[in-house]
């Protein structure tokens, strides 16, 4: 079975084995896919949506397909601490929340509140309110429902979902401090969270660069069929070449640039994205090149999250 057995519609998609795929187009900012696993009477939901709108007509669908409503979700298991994928955990009121160690405490770094107050403060804030507002107006930061992970590790993890093995692998960090891959090897499915972008641009607010190219590595090694990204339609591992072949032409290209005496600016501005400037968010290339310069310096410190939006809006307009 290839990616081509499925369309790249809005709702869910059933993968077979009691395994689904939720899928949002365009697969840009905050329009990510999440995943269902049923095997008897337990379940495991992967990932949320970025409010409880979204992640509330997404549970509607997963109950008219299966009979389970949120309350019956057993297990939420987050791929990363990014709110697109973790908003709407609150709505599994009895599920136990399981996400790597390092992402459960970005969780409580990040939370909806700080993205409500920017975003009611973008309207003032000139050409990086308008990208703002372009990039996140369709979603609701007052109407989330947040749930801390009740469960947390490093490394590896296995889980049975009835007599169903599945496999979390923590990969980052990578796109965020602690990305988790859950793999199904019976049943040859893996959901990527976001160390995959199908035809849209990866955004690397960690790295090291290094872990992540190993992370597709990990995944290309593995016998699946399909590849659920975290944004953008289902994949197979040509897909997954396609990311590990962006990162390290990003990486080359930044280090041309920092080696030369660029600024990260003047380097987002020169680097020719070829083939990829036909990939949706190409701006992020702005967020992708500040961290690698980091990572080339050494330098731990968290990223200027303001300054990185500016120029983002810039390289946009």
């Amino acid at each position: 079975m290839t990616s081509q057995s499925w369309t790249y519609a809005k709702g869910l998609h059933d993968l077979g084995h009691g395994s689904w795929a939720w899928l949002q187009p365009d697969g840009g900012w905050g329009w990510s896919n999440a995943g269902l696993i049923v095997d008897g009477d337990q379940s495991l939901l992967v990932d949320t949506l970025f409010d409880a709108r979204l992640t509330a007509a997404m549970l509607d669908a997963m109950s008219d397909a299966t009979g389970l409503s949120g309350d019956d979700i057993g297990t939420v298991v987050n791929t990363h601490a990014n709110g697109d994928h973790t908003h709407g955990n609150g709505l599994c009121r009895h599920a136990e929340i399981i996400a790597s160690e390092a992402s459960a405490k970005e969780m409580a770094e990040v939370d909806a509140a700080m993205l409500h107050t920017m975003m009611t403060a973008a309207p003032n804030l000139g050409p990086s309110g308008k990208y703002l507002l372009d990039i996140f107006g369709n979603f609701d930061f007052a109407n989330v429902a947040e749930r801390a992970p009740t469960r947390t590790f490093t490394g590896e993890l296995g889980l049975r979902i009835g007599d169903k093995p599945v496999s979390l692998i923590e990969v980052g960090p990578a796109h965020t401090a602690g990305d988790v891959l859950v793999h199904l090897p019976e049943d040859r499915i893996v959901y990527t969270g976001d160390i995959l972008f199908i035809d849209g641009t990866p955004i690397m607010w960690a790295g090291p660069v290094g872990n992540w190219i190993a992370a597709c590595d990990k995944i290309l090694a593995m016998d699946v069929e399909a590849i659920v990204p975290g944004h953008g339609p289902i994949t197979d591992k040509a897909g997954v070449r396609k990311v590990q072949t962006y990162l390290r032409y990003i990486d080359h290209e930044a280090r041309k640039r920092f080696e030369a005496g660029l600024s990260v600016r003047d380097a987002a501005h020169d680097i020719a994205l070829g083939d990829y400037a036909s990939w949706i968010d190409s701006e992020r290339i702005a967020v992708n090149v500040d961290t690698l310069y980091r990572e080339y310096r050494g330098d731990t410190s968290p990223p200027n999250i303001v300054a990185l939006f500016s120029l983002m809006a810039e390289l946009k307009r």
